[in-house]
């Protein structure tokens, strides 16, 4: 039985975390790579730790216990979990166990120094790291205390910290084991940590060491500020050496302690500098092996580098795979789309198949590669001014980037010149009636769909689909569809500079578009104010309505006085936007049809906060407001030397930006009510491969591509592996940040505003509408759980067009995300609201409740005491 508690660190590697945990399958991974020296050592296996855990039954009784808390639940979490701990610390270690691991202990040693150390089953893996999670012991002497240390770790699982981390990733306390490490001392002349990727900007060839006196727990720690070094190509490119004043020693007799380092040695380097370029070759052939970047603590003993532990860097952003190992520079979809969450698969994939360019996938978003278009002189100052005008923070990125001459290769120039910023170039008529045409045309061909999709399923809906996706670009791509956008986009640019450069005026153009006819969004938040008014004067609805959990509450509401007329104003609510919901652009998210609960809390805000006849209201004065601001410009035009022809040349740009910038929205709508159809079919088919025991439930296909679904539907059979794993994976990624722009380095390029006109401790944006307000910050992540009031200003990370009912109950916006012409700016500005977006980190930096000042006409938001 022995040969299955005890294992060498030579007999393993990094497949049996299983058997050894994270970190023993690490380590004997790292003692196989040649050049790699590893403390010798071996694991106490996980038959161990289940060993342990049988002798004890009444720990089932309370993880059961704490399977059933909330993670929030601090008290309670730091009850059971130490009830748990001391329970293992009280188990008697079996004979048969103990002389497996006293019988191990002999051949390397028995009085020698160990490190005993925690080595759990879900840790240093590459969706979670664990780090800190469980316990370290170092410098432990002798048999009996190797054994209680080894205690120790086996109850180190249950730590509040490590269970609380479990909660919060949604991981089963049943399904992690423990094994422990028990590894030789080492006595280092200085130790630390070298990630072989810049943990801070993710530059992949940029590899950062730290490193300080002694035992590598000082740093670990934080007792010591480490001596730090950036190493790119071999070459050290950046160094800081710090006053290291202690360090952690180990003791003869066990155990360590901080002791103070002579003056004269303290601003000494920890290392030299071809100590760092040696390591540094160390890490990448340790990489090499693992295949991703590295976070690796070492030791320094006499001229030789130890390695103690390795682990994936968890926070890195994935790179998007290119086809050839030149430079590349990718730009985020999802900050353009306002959606930077991560998509499933089949997301994913159906937006790459029907979108206008080529798109990259990392970490569950998508990126087109801009390099081309920086790569032509003509062509990049272009792109860099619509980028600029669209969101500021992705131009200086950009210019951040172009500044390393060599990174972005120079082309010659194509003939593109930069965007046209007069509106009057535009070649198309201001015309109300092509926007009529327009919308016709997009109805039709999506009535079309909705026919021809009927009758088709199996593999014939792919095909079908396929062609589809030809006929949703082709729509997509209607020359006098992109014309008319453009010619309200210009026309909104035109009226911004020349107000500004006339009158001083700045974003003159906010007032102008208020109001505008058909914008598809905000007539949907104004419609669910029409739904209130339905739903007012029917007390049993309304009581009915406040505690509605269940997505068939529609059909119960005829039951009730005036539920019929309460329900067929829903109905026809969602019969017009029930394809819209929050992160629309991926396919898999529920849409407000299948999930109609979500609009139940705003109809009820509307309810309370607003009276009969908002919605009408709401637009004639919005209306009024434009055509009042209208009469005041172009009197101040007149004004003006040659301001009669000013004032003309002002008029026809009002009247492009009123008769097409509602238009802006459309296409959007467009795009979702095509991906409502495509998803039913796909559902539809997803429910013939649970029937045929294919798929074990519905939602599984949204783990596939597109074509991976194609392939399933053709063979009948799948890879509930794959799926599995997919499921994994698409929860790690929600801890990843997307960059606005990332290169094929893996560096994130953040951007900053180059602003000097703010308020000291302001937050600074994007100035999208204009207008100051103060009120109570509202921060909301989650539509569902908006509760506001009138006055109330909403601070979320972005906002799609399925925010929008929400707008109608606000004071103003901020986001996190969001540029000039992006959804919430085009209906901040439709609806009056004061608006700031793309303030960075602004949902942690506002707290709820706060009273804050948004500047939507100078950009920055003030936290008011």
């Amino acid at each position: 039985m022995s040969e299955q508690y005890v294992l060498g660190l030579q007999d393993v590697d990094e497949m049996q975390v299983a058997v050894v945990g994270g970190k023993g399958a690490h380590l004997g991974g790292l003692s196989r790579i040649e050049g790699i020296r590893v403390p010798a050592g071996f694991c106490v296996t996980t038959d161990a730790f289940r060993r342990i855990m049988a002798e004890a039954p009444s720990i089932d009784d309370r993880l059961d216990q704490l399977s059933r808390l909330n993670p929030d639940d601090r008290e309670a979490i730091r009850t059971i979990s130490a009830e748990i701990r001391r329970t293992i610390e009280g188990i008697a270690i079996p004979d048969d166990l103990t002389a497996a691991i006293t019988r191990t202990l002999a051949r390397f040693g028995e009085q020698a120094a160990y490190a005993v150390r925690s080595s759990a089953t879900a840790e240093d893996l590459p969706t979670a790291s664990f780090a800190g999670q469980q316990d370290t012991y170092l410098n432990v002497v002798g048999p009996a205390a190797i054994l209680q240390h080894v205690g120790r770790c086996w109850a180190s699982l249950f730590t509040e910290r490590a269970v609380t981390y479990r909660e919060r990733n949604g991981i089963d306390h049943r399904s992690v084991n423990m094994a422990v490490v028990v590894q030789q001392m080492v006595f280092p002349h200085a130790a630390g940590i070298l990630f072989t990727a810049d943990p801070v900007t993710g530059n992949r060839k940029v590899a950062t060491v730290d490193a300080s006196f002694g035992l590598g727990e000082a740093l670990v720690s934080g007792l010591v500020n480490p001596d730090t070094f950036k190493v790119r190509d071999g070459e050290i490119v950046a160094k800081a050496i710090a006053a290291k004043q202690r360090a952690v020693h180990a003791l003869p007799t066990g155990g360590t302690q901080e002791v103070a380092i002579d003056p004269r040695r303290q601003e000494q380097p920890a290392l030299t500098d071809a100590q760092v370029a040696r390591l540094v070759q160390l890490g990448r052939r340790i990489e090499a092996h693992f295949g991703r970047p590295q976070d690796i603590e070492w030791c320094l003993v006499g001229e030789d580098f130890q390695i103690v532990q390795s682990r994936p860097i968890t926070t890195l952003f994935p790179i998007p795979a290119a086809r050839d190992a030149g430079n590349h520079v990718y730009l985020s979809v999802g900050h353009q789309q306002m959606m930077t969450d991560p998509m499933k698969p089949l997301g994913a994939s159906m937006w790459q198949l029907t979108a206008m360019a080529p798109m990259h996938e990392a970490g569950g978003r998508l990126f087109v590669d801009a390099t081309r278009a920086l790569a032509s002189p003509a062509g990049r100052a272009g792109f860099l001014e619509m980028a600029g005008r669209e969101d500021p923070l992705t131009r200086d990125a950009l210019e951040t980037v172009l500044d390393r001459d060599d990174f972005v290769p120079s082309l010659p120039d194509t003939g593109a010149g930069r965007p046209r910023a007069s509106g009057a170039s535009t070649p198309i008529e201001t015309d109300p009636a092509i926007v009529t045409e327009l919308i016709e045309r997009s109805q039709a061909s999506i009535a079309a769909l909705r026919r021809d999709i009927r009758t088709k399923t199996g593999p014939a809906l792919f095909d079908f689909l396929l062609e589809a996706f030809q006929e949703h670009k082709r729509v997509l791509s209607d020359p006098l569809s992109m014309q008319a956008i453009m010619a309200g986009i210009e026309a909104t640019w035109w009226l911004n500079d020349q107000l500004h450069e006339w009158l001083g005026e700045k974003n003159g153009a906010d007032t102008l578009t208020l109001s505008a006819p058909n914008n598809v969004t905000s007539e949907m938040g104004l419609a669910l104010l029409d739904v209130a008014d339905v739903i007012r004067p029917h007390p049993e609805v309304m009581a009915f309505l406040q505690g509605v959990e269940d997505e068939g509450f529609l059909d119960e509401l005829p039951k009730l006085a005036g539920g019929t007329e309460a329900r067929d104003a829903i109905e026809a609510y969602l019969d017009r936007y029930g394809m819209r919901c929050v992160g629309e652009i991926d396919i898999t998210r529920p849409r407000w049809r299948e999930r109609p609960t979500t609009l139940v809390p705003v109809i009820l805000d509307n309810v309370r906060n607003f009276g009969p006849g908002a919605a009408e209201r709401r637009f004639e004065q919005g209306r009024q407001k434009a055509q009042k601001k209208e009469q005041d410009v172009l009197s101040r035009l007149r004004a003006l030397p040659d301001g009669d022809q000013k004032a003309d040349e002002a008029k026809r740009m009002i009247d492009r930006v009123r008769t097409f910038i509602g238009y802006r929205e459309y296409p959007k709508y467009g795009i979702v009510s095509r991906y409502f159809v495509y998803k039913q079919a796909l559902l539809e088919e997803a429910e013939r491969l649970v029937q045929a025991n294919v798929l074990p439930e519905k939602e599984d296909i949204f783990y596939l591509t597109f074509q991976e679904l194609h392939d399933v539907v053709r063979s009948n059979q799948v890879d509930g592996q794959l799926i599995q794993q997919r499921k994994d994976t698409f929860r790690s990624y929600h801890a990843l940040t997307p960059p606005r722009v990332l290169t094929s380095d893996g560096e994130a390029v953040t951007g900053a505003y180059r602003r000097d006109d703010v308020p000291a401790g302001a937050l600074i944006g994007l100035p999208v509408s204009a207008g100051t307000i103060e009120g109570r910050a509202r921060v909301i992540l989650d539509l569902a759980e908006a509760e506001l009031e009138t006055g109330d200003i909403l601070v979320t990370t972005f906002t799609d067009p399925s925010w929008s009912p929400l707008f109608v109950g606000i004071a103003g916006l901020v986001t996190e995300v969001g540029g000039l012409m992006t959804h919430g700016a085009v209906i901040a500005r439709e609806y009056g609201l004061p608006a700031v977006v793309g303030v960075e980190q602004a949902t942690r930096l506002i707290r709820d409740g706060q009273r804050i000042r948004v500047h939507g006409t100078d950009g920055y938001v003030e936290i008011l005491p």
